[in-house]
């Protein structure tokens, strides 16, 4: 057995904030299993998920556990420390067998020039013409821009490393996945930047299974992408040719593929990462985490009476406090408070005019992406009233687990890796 842990082709991050919803979620990767497609599913959580909700991650792979005994889901599954650093890592170590290393925050800190002089020295073969097979063109690559890359991104690689060691040490040989995550930084990668990137994880021995660059465009939460589809598509399948390319050149693991985050929603980027990974007969892991919940809060307001009068109360205290909820989230989301209903609007609204404005669909006149993105980023507002939320769950359960299953099928599974035309 490999000390690492080794992630199917097609993997999925399935967010689900309160724990309720895992046999909800496999049954819908049931429908992707019957459609002839293996997707594997990770339940990612993150320290301020688990911050905001007053959860921890052994609550969560109990959870976990429990729904695919309940289930009877035989396949490979994960639970991930989603966005980890060396201050939280420890927390999820015991829990979690997937880590996800955000080491964003730390791109442009320099690193001690004994290790940039080294790292530039083991890449100086690739200066000049650095020809990827698949690129339209070749990397020009001078010495200049190695330093600067270095300059850019040594040190968080080299924190990554130091991220990925502790686990290690901690788990033994127990066998875990590894991501590497720099969505979160202010400027996207460059083909020339992954690949040095990925040179430098080589060096640092991580056995990385996925990697998360940041791209260009917004990647908000809960809504469509933001930005040139076309560009993206470039984007995205020039990244998928220089992994390939740095697999070979660096003895990476051959399962390492890409990984887009903040991906529920994207519903224009899905036939072109499809239409790509087939190209190129390329893996993915795409994470989805507050789509579920906004199917639960769907789910009770068209179960009607309890259930809409909480999702009401849940929207009229997040309303209530729009800048502290929205606080950690505001680099990913765009909300125009003049698009927000006012409460006392909402309260006079049935259930289907509560979901039309809440459910994702374009096509209906009613959406709302700013009251969407609002209650998307409200589920701790749910979690001041946990036991009173869960109750309402439990006695609406049919209906919310339809929501939550037809969600993440009809508009994430079967766009994603199966395509038009699957019943």
């Amino acid at each position: 057995m490999t000390a690492f842990g080794i992630l199917d082709k097609y993997s999925l991050g399935v967010g689900d904030r309160f724990g309720q919803e895992g046999e909800a979620q496999l049954r819908a990767l049931d429908l992707a299993r019957t459609s002839g497609v293996s997707v594997t599913p990770v339940w990612n959580k993150s320290h301020r998920e688990h911050s905001i909700i007053g959860s921890t991650p052994a609550e969560t792979r109990i959870a976990v556990d429990k729904a695919v005994r309940n289930a009877a889901w035989k396949a490979p599954y994960y639970v991930d420390a989603d966005h980890i650093n060396l201050k939280s890592v420890d927390h999820f170590i015991s829990s979690c067998d997937f880590f996800t290393i955000d080491v964003a925050d730390y791109i442009g800190r320099p690193a001690e020039p004994a290790d940039v002089a080294a790292y530039c020295d083991a890449v100086k073969e690739f200066q000049g013409q650095l020809t990827v097979p698949g690129l339209k063109d070749p990397l020009d690559i001078a010495d200049q821009d190695i330093q600067e890359i270095a300059k850019k991104y040594l040190w968080p690689v080299k924190e990554a490393g130091r991220i990925y060691r502790r686990i290690r040490s901690a788990k033994g040989e127990t066998p875990f996945v590894t991501e590497v995550s720099f969505d979160e930084a202010f400027e996207p990668q460059t083909p020339e930047d992954l690949f040095f990137i990925l040179a430098a994880i080589a060096q640092e021995g991580i056995p990385v299974q996925t990697v998360a660059p940041k791209f260009s465009g917004k990647f908000l939460k809960g809504i469509d992408y933001v930005g040139s589809t076309d560009d993206f598509a470039r984007e995205f399948e020039d990244d998928l040719h220089v992994i390939a390319f740095a697999i070979r050149k660096f003895g990476l693991p051959t399962s390492l593929k890409i990984s887009v985050h903040s991906g529920s929603d994207k519903f224009s980027l899905y036939p072109l990462i499809r239409s790509a990974i087939r190209k190129l007969d390329a893996g993915l892991h795409l994470k989805t985490a507050g789509t579920t919940w906004l199917e639960e809060v769907i789910g009770l307001a068209t179960s009607g009476g309890e259930g809409l009068a909480l999702a009401k109360t849940i929207y009229r205290r997040a309303h209530g406090k729009v800048a502290e909820i929205c606080k950690p989230y505001e680099s990913v989301i765009d909300i125009n408070m003049e698009r927000l209903p006012a409460p006392r609007t909402v309260d006079t609204w049935s259930g289907t005019e509560f979901a039309a404005e809440l459910r994702h669909d374009p096509s209906n006149p009613s959406y709302n992406l700013h009251f969407r993105q609002l209650l998307h980023v409200a589920y701790g507002v749910a979690a001041e009233m946990k036991e009173e939320y869960l109750d309402v769950l439990a006695r609406n359960r049919e209906i919310v687990a339809s929501n939550v299953s037809e969600n993440l099928w009809t508009r994430h599974l079967k766009p994603l890796f199966i395509g038009p035309g699957t019943a």
